[in-house]
């Protein structure tokens, strides 16, 4: 009975908490498809906020300069990353623990201080916002993310492969990129992922580090919820259907990724 009791409080409360985690999220789903622009009243099923989404070049421009910015500062990230994280696995230990917690410093530190620090070293250097001044602050706070996700898979490897490939012959060139690299192409992965999902989503470095005029998701809807409709392209209700779109794309892609993982280790069986 005691077991009964608490397997019942325990699904209990991780439902609680997925509640609280995606009622609002599917809260906008639903309103999405319909005709209202005010939570809480229903007028009726509609298209019409995704047709005024995407029926406007301004916000469709918006929305390909967030995505390719992602990508870039998520492939760039993700070499420097991994590079980074293989270079402090095989430094001396001393090193190695100066250096990895020297990398860690954007992911502790507030990022509202590393927005500053970004601005104020861009005015000292003479480097005017731009593209490239932004490309750069998405990859100071990918990056060290991206060392998190190989670096477990640095230590999980078998080392040994690696020096037997050099005893064999082969340069290190050769042994990093036959050896080292198959091992821990899931981290490389994970961190690539994690950039892409960390740009996605930043506003404060974008909005200290982005050139005039260039408008991402995050400061699009920013302007849209503290300026007002008449400071954007599309009434702020048409945002829950991007929301909408975006979580779906997101669960399509777990799903597609988990089913992926239980075939490969079915076909391994």
């Amino acid at each position: 009975m005691n077991k009964i009791l608490k397997n019942t409080l325990q699904v209990l409360f991780v439902g609680l908490v997925l509640l609280l985690l995606y009622l609002p999220i599917l809260l906008l789903a639903v309103y999405s498809f319909d005709k209202t622009d005010m939570i809480g009243r229903f007028e009726g099923f509609s298209l019409a906020h995704y047709a005024e989404l995407f029926s406007n070049t301004k916000v469709l421009g918006m929305i390909g300069n967030t995505l390719l910015l992602a990508f870039l500062a998520a492939v760039l990230s993700t070499i420097l990353g991994t590079l980074g994280a293989i270079g402090m696995f095989y430094c001396k230990k001393r090193i190695k623990t100066f250096l990895h917690g020297i990398s860690q410093i954007p992911v502790i530190n507030a990022e509202i201080v590393t927005a500053l620090a970004l601005s104020v070293t861009f005015v000292a250097v003479n480097l005017p916002k731009s593209y490239f001044s932004l490309l750069i602050g998405h990859m100071v706070i990918c990056t060290p993310f991206v060392v998190l996700s190989v670096m477990p898979k640095l230590k999980q490897m078998d080392n040994s492969l690696y020096e037997a490939a050099l005893d064999l012959g082969a340069s290190p060139a050769k042994a990093l990129r036959k050896i080292v690299l198959p091992q821990i192409i899931p981290g490389v992965i994970s961190g690539f992922m994690l950039a892409v999902t960390l740009s996605l989503d930043d506003y404060i470095v974008t909005m200290y580090t982005r050139p005039t005029g260039f408008e991402t998701i995050s400061t699009y809807v920013y302007n849209a919820t503290t300026k007002g409709n008449a400071h954007t392209a599309v009434t702020l209700s048409s945002f829950w259907a991007l929301t909408t779109i975006i979580f779906v794309v997101i669960i399509l892609f777990v799903v597609i990724s988990n089913l992926s993982s239980v075939r490969k280790k079915e076909a391994d069986r």
